[in-house]
């Protein structure tokens, strides 16, 4: 069999099926559930932190100003026909893996270990992004006890709690001097190390081992917390609302529109981490779908909410890019309120944190069953049953990466891997509807071909445009695929033709 066949070689759904009945994961997950692991994704990197950047803009970005609820509700649209298109396919194929399996069905073996890399961008590159975030927050959470803890405590160095590129950018650009900041190894090698990002990590990770369901139940508690802090400030801040602060609405016009829709998308991979727990949910085909559009609808109407009671309190200069709505609460002097906020973006922020490390799992676990990772990483927990070793390597990349990865940079790069995926699963529906259209679908996408291909423009439109602007990431994301390319030609390709000898042999 040739090289082409090979790498355009499918897996049929009823094989994906039958090798799912086989799992070894404990099906433990409920529609509530799911909606808390979509919620708990989507509502907390994008309100406590992205949502300032959307708003104000960038070193490389124009801002929406007040115009960013446009932006919402246009990443919003770009994601209801990608969230259908995911609705549709994970009721009818509820397996592991999300994109990258549902690839495998329809593209191939090749373009399949290519989502499965680029959902790692998303997952894992997209996790470094969160628990940067998530120490910025509790270093404001610890300034709030000053009178009580020791001043080594709640100013701690900044290399303990940054990575150096961060460091030295800050330096850069107050003419500062690195080695008054931060340990130099040989006088040449900058040393920083995140701890704080490192340490939630690790708790997380000892969570995840123990299990989905006691994983579920703690970021519901967080959820919980995040809710009721979001709705304070909404109905708080709508008593300071300043009409005038919305004009002008769009300082920047559709260039500030587009490019705040661009950042606002990397809060909505949350409804993709509900398809990763497939093969974990009790009823996946009437679950699946409703968790994922249910999230999406949810969570763009708080977004919105969010945006207008901001950009109303805070004049377009004053807004924060890295606290917006802690600083906007101590803006309006309530400086109380805003160490309350800080405590419900860290909880906002850990069940991020702790969603996107069980989506990286998942998709390990799919990918090393197919053998395009090696079969001793796949080793299942006696007790907990969850695959506790692809657990652990999941967390070292994200402790590794917030060494030396800036934050805004693998924000980007996470959404480049949004948009790509994105992309892929409407091309997924559309060829299972060619190939298998006699196929029992417990939930169709309405008038397609016309969404899917919408969802296809939409997400192809933001990332082209987005690429005039991000000059550093619309590089490195290219550089990524290479490598991609490179380990499927050097080790994937080679596991694939391996596997496949030995089943003729058995």
């Amino acid at each position: 069999m040739g090289l082409i066949e090979n790498i355009l070689k499918r897996k049929s759904p009823d094989e994906l099926l039958a090798v799912s009945k086989k799992s070894e994961l404990k099906k433990t997950l409920n529609v509530f559930d799911l909606m808390i692991i979509g919620i708990g994704a989507v509502v907390g990197t994008g309100i406590f932190t992205i949502i300032g950047s959307a708003i104000k803009g960038g070193l490389e970005g124009s801002g929406a100003g007040p115009a960013v609820i446009i932006s919402m509700i246009l990443a919003a649209v770009a994601c209801v026909f990608s969230a259908l298109c995911y609705s549709e396919i994970a009721a009818m194929m509820p397996v592991a893996g999300s994109a990258y399996t549902y690839t495998y069905a329809t593209m191939g073996e090749f373009m399949a270990w290519m989502v499965g890399w680029i959902l790692m961008l998303e997952y894992a590159i997209g996790n470094i992004t969160v628990a940067s975030a998530w120490t910025g927050y509790f270093v404001q959470f610890l300034k709030g006890f000053k009178a009580i803890l020791p001043d080594f405590v709640v100013n701690f160095p900044l290399w303990l709690r940054n990575d150096y590129r961060t460091i030295l950018t800050m330096c850069d650009q107050n003419g500062l001097n690195p080695h008054d900041f931060m340990p130099y190894l040989f006088d040449k090698v900058p040393m920083a190390i995140n701890l704080p990002a490192i340490f939630i990590v690790l708790v997380l990770t000892l969570l995840l081992i123990k299990g989905v369901k006691e994983s579920t139940r703690v970021a519901t508690i967080m959820v919980g917390v995040n809710m009721f802090m979001i709705i304070s400030f909404i109905i708080v801040g709508a008593f300071y609302v300043k009409p005038e602060n919305w004009t002008p609405f769009a300082p920047n016009g559709f260039e500030g529109i587009f490019m705040g829709a661009f950042l606002i998308f990397f809060a909505y991979i949350g409804f993709d981490a509900i398809s990763t727990c497939a093969e974990e949910t009790e009823n996946p085909q009437r679950d699946l779908p409703i968790g994922i559009l249910g999230t999406l609808v949810f969570c763009t109407i708080l977004y919105v909410f969010v945006a207008l009671v901001l950009t109303g309190i805070v004049p377009l200069q004053s807004i924060n890019t890295s606290a917006p709505i802690a600083a906007a609460m101590q803006f309006i002097g309530k400086d109380w309120f805003a160490g309350v906020i800080s405590t419900g973006a860290l909880c906002a922020l850990t069940s991020v944190l702790l969603i996107y490390q069980l989506g990286t799992t998942r998709i390990l676990y799919a990918m090393s069953r197919d053998r395009f990772l090696p079969k001793s990483v796949r080793v299942i927990h006696r007790k907990f049953r969850t695959p506790h070793v692809l657990t652990w390597i999941a967390a070292i990349i994200v402790i590794v990466g917030s060494l030396f990865m800036d934050l805004n940079i693998s924000a980007e790069l996470c959404n480049f891997g949004t948009f790509t995926s994105f992309i892929i699963i409407c091309i997924a529906v559309l060829i299972l509807r060619k190939n298998e259209p006699n196929r029992e679908r417990p939930f169709k996408v309405p008038f397609c071909p016309w969404f899917p291909i919408l969802g296809i423009l939409t997400c192809g439109g933001l990332m082209v445009y987005s690429m005039k602007f991000l000059k550093t990431s619309s590089v490195y994301f290219p550089l990524w695929l290479l490598i991609g390319v490179a380990i499927y030609a050097a080790y994937g390709y080679k596991q694939k033709r391996l596997e496949e000898q030995g089943k003729k042999h058995s």
